[in-house]
């Protein structure tokens, strides 16, 4: 790999802990507002309901149901019954890549 690969995964790594550190200092040890918790409280709806889109949509812009969909169906299942979000995420993936082997 050249070293201009390099400099960018250095880049983003460094860029990524720059994002990530940001709220713990501006906020320390206080709590968040109200508002600001009720916000981040619907990013994980709004990004699971984005994942099903994208896995439902295909390259044309067509409705179709592959193995994406099936693992996000069923890490939602597990989701739905109480279980955590590692299982979730293990079964769909498990789920995604047996249907990707076999059709």
């Amino acid at each position: 790999m050249s070293v201009d690969v390099w400099a960018l995964i250095a880049l983003c790594a460094v860029t990524t802990v720059i994002i990530k550190s940001i709220g713990p200092v501006a906020f320390g040890g206080r709590a968040l507002p109200p508002r600001a918790g009720a916000v981040i409280a619907l990013l994980a709806p709004a990004v699971l309901a984005a994942l099903v889109v994208v896995g439902i949509a295909d390259h044309d812009g067509s409705i179709g149901l592959g193995e994406e969909a099936a693992g996000v169906a069923v890490g939602g299942a597990i989701a739905l019954r109480g279980g955590s979000v590692l299982v979730c995420v293990l079964a769909a993936a498990v789920v995604t890549a047996v249907l990707r082997l076999v059709l």
